[in-house]
């Protein structure tokens, strides 16, 4: 079985790690509510998508 000959640095190691790192989640804005929402989903405030009501929803004032 191979065993290595020398121990690996910490630079090589980060060389070699560079492309590990975590990319920040995009968040973007509702053009009708301007709560946050994620790309590519419904809106869950008021239900908006691509310029389109997609769902219905219903108000949490109006059943209390």
């Amino acid at each position: 079985m191979a065993v290595p000959k020398r121990r690996t640095s910490r630079s090589r190691k980060g060389t070699r790690r560079s492309h590990h790192h975590v990319t920040a989640v995009q968040i973007q804005f509702c053009a009708r509510c301007n709560e946050p929402v994620m790309p590519h989903r419904v809106c869950s405030n008021c239900g908006f998508y691509q310029g389109r009501d997609a769902i219905q929803v219903e108000d949490d004032k109006q059943g209390k």
